[in-house]
């Protein structure tokens, strides 16, 4: 059965693998502010999303992107059809990669030494779609979510993702655009509420709920 998920995840592995022992090739993809503003090549908003730093990186990103995906995917096609609902989801995940990184690209367009990579911005934009639509966990018990070892409510990974992400933009050690996490979740959470109003209202009261059954 074809599968849309796989296929984003396999084209992804294959496009960072050679990436990854192709340094002209990876080059030539990467997001580079300050040579997209001399040569406008705006494709790399696009392609930069295909490659990453190393294989931890593209394991952490690729099981994030499968865990919350399906049930995205699900709910989009559940209220719009299959087909419709499959280009809503390709607009939350490659529009996720590409708005992510127009604040950074205009915060470094001058700054010659500046490259990023990673599909961070369209993980984190299908990540919180996921947490929006389902904030709560079924049973109130909580789920596994890489890396964390123990149970834990979506919305409170949603939280402690946002840190992350904070932190590691703030150390800037790599060439991840860390900062992409949150403009990514941003795109996730606006275009869901666009595209299905009551997840907002639905989410509030499923966190209160959760909060309330624990005080």
């Amino acid at each position: 059965m074809f599968s849309p998920i796989i296929v984003i995840i396999a084209l992804t592995v294959l496009v960072s693998a050679y990436a990854l022992s192709k340094p002209e090739f990876m080059n030539a993809w990467i997001l580079e502010p300050a040579l997209m503003a001399r040569r406008g090549q705006w494709y790399r908003f696009l392609t930069s999303g295909f490659l990453h730093a190393d294989w931890g990186h593209l394991l952490f990103n690729m099981f994030a992107f499968y865990s919350f995906s399906n049930v995205v995917l699900g709910a989009l096609a559940g209220n719009f059809g299959q087909l419709p609902g499959l280009g809503w989801f390709m607009l939350l995940y490659l529009g996720g990669i590409i708005l992510s990184d127009v604040p950074t690209y205009y915060r470094h367009r001058r700054d010659a030494n500046y490259r990023s990579l990673g599909a961070s911005g369209g993980v984190s934009a299908v990540v919180f779609a996921s947490i929006l639509l389902f904030p709560v966990a079924p049973g109130g018990g909580g789920i596994i979510i890489f890396p964390i070892p123990f149970p834990i409510q979506p919305f409170l990974f949603g939280f402690l993702y946002l840190f992350y992400s904070w932190y590691q933009g703030r150390r800037r050690g790599d060439n991840i655009n860390h900062d992409a996490h949150f403009y990514g979740a941003l795109f996730g959470v606006v275009l869901i509420v666009a595209l299905l109003p009551a997840t907002a209202p639905q989410f509030f009261m499923q966190v209160q709920q959760f909060v309330y059954s624990k005080f």
